[in-house]
């Protein structure tokens, strides 16, 4: 089916499943931004729209109803969407919501959700970059679309690795991660500086790595 076909059949089954205030506030809640969201985020990165439930239900700390914008909910997986707008979410939020909401945020975090927040300019603007980021969070919890070796995903795992580093990766931080011996964590970088992945950074004149960083679009490589 076409996206818009997807996208009909989707609001009616949520739409009929529910009833009473709790279908009139996805009636209200899904509105511009989100369906901008489905549109340029979610139909391009997945193409369906399996699992995900529009303007979710849960509750706060206090007990009290809170709606996500959605929940993508396969299996065990709990994750929360939002997409935040700058002039509700940041410009006129007062010091009670801001606490209320960083409250919230870690509560669902302790119930076992994660929380992806997402700038409504960025879904509007930069698609392209909300769909890598979340490429790169869902690769996380999908299988393989095909069997992948071993030393792929240690291969990936080095990209995560170097990509939650503010300095280039070394050795020693291969070693330490994996528990491997140093000579092994030399061969594990070269091989993924091989594939274009990382690049060598030098000390001096040259002559001597020190560490490696990632090339331009190296997280892609993770989906």
């Amino acid at each position: 089916m076409s996206y818009e076909e997807s996208y009909a059949v989707f609001m009616e089954r949520h739409l009929a499943a529910r009833h009473g205030e709790r279908r009139a506030r996805l009636g209200r809640g899904h509105a511009h931004a989100e369906a901008m969201f489905l549109r340029q985020v979610w139909w391009p990165l997945r193409g369906d729209f399996a699992d995900l439930h529009p303007e979710y239900e849960v509750s706060d700390w206090r007990g009290r109803p809170f709606f996500a914008d959605f929940a993508w909910l396969p299996g065990e997986i709990k994750l929360l969407l939002e997409i935040k707008g700058y002039s509700v979410h940041v410009r006129d939020m007062d010091r009670q919501k801001y606490c209320r909401e960083l409250n919230r945020e870690t509560f669902l975090h302790a119930m076992g959700y994660q929380v992806i927040s997402l700038a409504y300019d960025d879904v509007e603007q930069r698609p392209d970059l909300c769909i890598n980021l979340l490429r790169m969070v869902l690769s996380r919890y999908l299988p393989a679309q095909a069997p992948i070796s071993r030393g792929l995903i240690a291969e990936k795992e080095i990209i995560r690795l170097a990509g939650r580093q503010a300095s280039p990766i070394r050795p020693i931080d291969v070693k330490q991660h994996f528990e491997l011996d140093h000579k092994t964590a030399v061969l594990m970088l070269r091989k993924v500086q091989a594939k274009g992945w990382i690049k060598p950074v030098y000390h001096g004149n040259g002559q001597r790595i020190v560490g490696y960083e990632l090339v331009r679009g190296a997280l892609n490589f993770l989906e």
